[in-house]
């Protein structure tokens, strides 16, 4: 009898079909490799817990790179007499130090999370990583996501910390739309939008600037990207017996989303919110087709601070970001706007003369 048919006739007898079987396995594999990452997270807590002592000796005894390397020379050769597999090579021993440096006034959560990382993780956030915050950002998400040094290298050079924040205190899509579509919904949203294409050098009411906003509308959408469409403004909504306005409303064909923006020409209020909540809540029950995703909001204001933004948000349901507006334009951007109004102009005066 083959080993395949002695094992399904093994688990015959036992009254176990196939699928149990599958449903077995598939438990016994999980438990094996969640004891693996458990003893590698040991192994590397453990490492890490003799370099952080290392480190702190050589901080203690104040030994310098300069002086001191004569010192640390002679230490690491006759430690790695002893144990010959532990890295202790007179540049990993002032790493040693670095590492003891960088984090012996630190909060213990900081330090618990460094302290289950692989050594050469630790050494690439040691090189490319000033922040603490940011420090303790990467070091969660290698342990979350499985990061190897290769995946943490490139995240860094991406500024995943900086985006991370951005999108957690400026909108709330990751918390009120699938994981997909909050994912899109980041990548289609700026936090800055650039209204310098206006030519505005004077304070402007709100109702001034939207109505700028819609004389150049197709500049206005080509600054939000690819996508939109615009709808209307001023976009009424009628229910109970009450009307509402919507500053601006789009629609956007890969989040398959109404996307209503609301402009304040001041900093940010937390009162916008609730309003845009409103706003959305009535989008979605008159206006949102029944394959559509919800509405989404945008909150365009002059100015915006990311904690009250982050608080405002908090228990809200519906996806709302906060974004600010600029309105200057770089110098090569100005100029090629005034000559393309310039065009404008002289081939209106052409069409005319004709």
């Amino acid at each position: 009898m083959s080993v395949k048919n002695k094992k399904m006739s093994n688990i015959s007898q036992k009254n176990i079909n196939d699928s149990d079987y599958s449903e077995i396995l598939s438990a016994a594999i999980s438990q094996i490799q969640n004891a693996r990452t458990f003893i590698a997270k040991q192994i590397s807590s453990s490492a890490t817990s003799v370099y952080w002592n290392l480190g702190k000796l050589l901080f203690e005894k104040q030994l310098e790179e300069g002086y001191g390397s004569g010192v640390v020379k002679q230490l690491s050769v006759d430690l790695k007499n002893e144990f010959p597999d532990m890295g202790l090579s007179p540049r990993n021993l002032w790493n040693m130090k670095r590492f003891y440096e960088r984090y012996y006034m630190a909060d213990s959560k900081l330090l618990q999370s460094v302290a289950v990382l692989p050594w050469g993780h630790n050494l690439l956030l040691l090189d490319k990583i000033e922040s603490l915050s940011a420090i303790e950002f990467y070091a969660n998400e290698i342990v979350e996501k499985g990061w190897s040094r290769d995946l943490l290298l490139n995240a860094i050079k991406m500024d995943t910390y900086s985006r991370a924040e951005s999108q957690l205190k400026t909108n709330n899509f990751r918390s009120t739309l699938p994981e997909l579509s909050a994912e899109y919904a980041n990548e289609v949203f700026k936090s800055t939008y650039n209204l310098g294409f206006l030519g505005i050098t004077e304070p402007v009411k709100e109702l001034e600037l939207e109505g700028r906003i819609i004389a150049k509308i197709r500049a206005f959408v080509l600054e939000l990207g690819k996508g939109f469409s615009f709808i209307g403004n001023q976009y009424r909504l009628e229910y109970n017996n009450k009307e509402y306005f919507v500053d601006m409303l789009f629609y956007h064909r890969g989040l398959q989303s109404l996307v209503a923006i609301e402009l304040k020409i001041g900093s940010f209020k937390a009162e916008y919110v609730g309003k845009m909540n409103l706003y959305l809540s009535l989008l979605d029950k008159l206006e949102k087709g029944e394959n559509e995703n919800p509405s989404i909001g945008i909150i365009l204001c002059a100015d915006k601070d990311h904690l009250d933004v982050e608080i405002a948000l908090q228990d809200i349901n519906k996806p709302i970001g906060v974004a600010e507006y600029q309105l200057l334009l770089p110098k090569d951007e100005l100029q090629a706007l005034v000559l393309n109004e310039i065009n404008i102009a002289n081939n209106a005066a052409d069409n005319h003369k004709k």
